[in-house]
């Protein structure tokens, strides 16, 4: 679970390693999100991309993964992401 947020948006990807294939994807830049946040980049945006991929994962059944935070600290955005995607019922 690959998390990237830019200083407008942001976006989560569930990434196969092995076949280097994108088995799940969320952001901010999607229509159903779009309408209801207040703000693209902002800690109530980050725990409705979590809870959506999570959501999305969950579908297609994948229970675990391993938590990317790419390179940013664990706090704020990437911690609301990450809080919402395991409440959503994600493990990592």
């Amino acid at each position: 679970m690959a998390v990237y947020h830019s200083l407008n948006y942001i976006y989560v990807q569930i990434i196969d390693d092995m076949a280097g294939h994108t088995l799940v994807s969320a952001s901010t830049l999607e229509k159903e999100l779009k309408g209801s946040l207040s703000g693209h980049c902002n800690i109530e945006a980050a725990k409705a991309v979590g809870k959506l991929a999570a959501e999305r994962a969950l579908e297609k059944g994948i229970v675990s993964v391993v938590f990317d935070r790419g390179g940013h600290m664990f706090h704020g955005k990437v911690k609301a992401l990450a809080e919402a995607a395991r409440e959503a019922g994600l493990k990592f």
